[in-house]
């Protein structure tokens, strides 16, 4: 596992394939940090699609897209599964968010969130309107996730400072 960006520092580039669930079409597109520029942008680290915490966690933050977007930010979904797989999660659980493959997790280990055995640790990563990381959370153990609320109040933060 590599080492984390560093809280007031620009995180790293990166382009990765991927696609968000609109009306009855799922939108595949290349997605990168430049793209991003101007809004606050959750990152949202998950070990797998159709998994039973991060199906809550990803149900939630798409349910949750009004209170991000109030807040001027979205959220991307990043997982070693590919772009197929993100498609059938999305449309199984009307996930509508961005859903991005990382699938040899070279994202994954420039943010420090690699690890062997279970591929990425649950992680969240809050970056401002300059692709700079304000807050983060990298979870020991992948059981539980940050709560819409939290995120909601750090975002919150980042736009008062």
């Amino acid at each position: 596992m590599g080492s984390s960006p560093q809280l007031g520092s620009p995180v790293p580039d990166f382009t990765l394939a991927g696609g968000v669930l609109g009306g009855d079409a799922f939108e595949r597109r290349d997605y990168s940090l430049a793209d991003a520029r101007g809004r606050a942008l959750v990152l949202a680290f998950y070990p797998g699609d159709n998994t039973t915490v991060c199906t809550r966690q990803l149900c939630s933050y798409s349910s949750g897209r009004e209170a991000f977007e109030a807040l001027d930010a979205t959220v991307w979904g990043i997982s070693p599964q590919d772009v197929d797989s993100h498609e059938s999660f999305a449309r199984a659980h009307g996930l509508r968010m961005p859903l991005l493959a990382d699938p040899g997790r070279e994202t994954a280990r420039a943010f420090g969130v690699a690890a062997p055995g279970i591929g990425v640790r649950r992680a969240v990563f809050l970056i401002d309107a300059e692709g700079v990381l304000r807050w983060k959370h990298v979870a020991l153990l992948g059981a539980t996730f940050q709560s819409l609320d939290t995120l909601s109040g750090q975002l919150s933060g980042i736009k008062s400072t």
